[in-house]
């Protein structure tokens, strides 16, 4: 407990209203905080881990084993300052609201519509949704989604390929959370999959560490794609998301860099799913750099080689690998020239 003149944390808000909690980051993807470690981001002792777009992303699951009636989800999306620590004066803006308006002081809980009309609130989109409520159904010990089935079947190969339409984003999404039951069925089925469910499922699939069998069915489908037309830039984005969190980094670089020596490294969607998705690709220098150089030619132009790389910068290792590679004697006129645009035409190489 706080003393009557101290300002509670979140977390200590939260310990307080006597329910079990789960903190997960919603931002770059779905995964798991630990209590320890949020609390060592809240009181600014380390940076937040994975910052997006300058911010932290928060899904917090609120629930009471004895009283599920009084479970609640909490999507809180806090900003973070130039060194990537939490701001201290949102934090306790938030805590303040919160104690004014959501502890129920009878039941000694936090109502599901605590949040309403807060400014640190915000929606998921619809694929991290149907994540968190996968992960929120195992963590709670609750069944999957009546979706589950459907999914299943169509995985092992009991409904028709051409069904897809058939299939829920929620069902895919208990599906990939459960890949130690259905490893083997979905990369049979990756191969022959037709390419609506299979960008669905590759972008569920960056949420969880692929088994080796579905990456490699992955990767094969990546190659296919990249030596097709631009009209797959779509899916070969889908596909280096799907491979973003593979256990292997080497494995990881090597796909990163079979789509940069493609044309299809200059579209958009493509090299923001590398930048966002793979960022601890990028680490190594002889992926970074031909990165840039791609991002520099890219058809999204000036704009967006900055904001991509603004958003890339904040985070301090990458900041310093990407300010090296600035300096490096291999890089193009090109890649200067954006750079000159973005810093000044007084960055140097020295």
């Amino acid at each position: 407990m706080t003393s009557p003149n101290e300002q509670p944390t979140l977390m200590q808000v939260l310990r307080e209203a006597g329910a079990a909690v789960r903190i997960f980051d919603m931002g770059r993807r779905v995964s798991k905080l630990t209590s320890e470690e949020f609390e060592r981001i809240e009181e600014a002792r380390t940076p937040y881990p994975t910052p997006f777009l300058h911010h932290a992303w928060l899904g917090i699951l609120i629930w009471h084993p004895k009283q599920p009636t009084q479970n609640a989800i909490w999507f809180l999306k806090l900003p973070l300052d130039e060194q990537g620590y939490l701001v201290q004066a949102a934090r306790d803006d938030l805590v303040s609201r919160l104690l004014l308006n959501a502890v129920n002081s009878k039941q000694g809980a936090l109502e599901e519509d605590a949040l309403k009309d807060n400014p640190y609130s915000f929606k998921p989109e619809q694929e991290k949704m149907a994540i968190f409520h996968a992960r929120a159904a195992l963590a709670t010990g609750a069944p999957a989604s009546a979706y589950y089935e459907a999914a299943q079947q169509y995985v092992n190969g009991s409904m028709p390929l051409d069904r897809w339409a058939d299939l829920a984003l929620q069902g895919l999404a208990d599906l990939v959370v459960r890949l130690d039951d259905n490893s083997p069925a979905l990369a049979a089925r990756i191969t022959e999959m037709p390419e609506p469910v299979l960008a669905s499922i590759a972008t569920l699939l960056e949420h969880v560490t692929p088994p080796v069998v579905v990456r490699d069915a992955l990767a094969g489908r990546l190659t296919t794609a990249l030596s097709e037309g631009e009209e797959k830039a779509l899916l070969v984005a889908a596909l280096i998301r799907g491979l973003s969190n593979v256990a292997d980094e080497r494995f990881k670089q090597q796909q990163v860099m079979k789509v940069l020596q493609s044309e299809h490294a200059l579209e958009a969607e493509v090299i923001v799913a590398i930048a966002t998705r793979c960022s601890s690709a990028l680490q190594a220098p002889d992926v970074l750099l031909p990165f840039l150089e791609r991002l520099s030619e890219g058809k999204a132009g000036q704009a967006g080689f900055s904001r991509v790389l603004a958003d890339l910068m904040f985070m301090p290792a990458q900041r310093a690998l990407i300010m090296q590679a600035f300096r490096s004697p291999e890089r193009s006129e090109q890649l200067s020239k954006a750079i000159g645009e973005m810093f000044g035409q007084t960055f140097t190489r020295h």
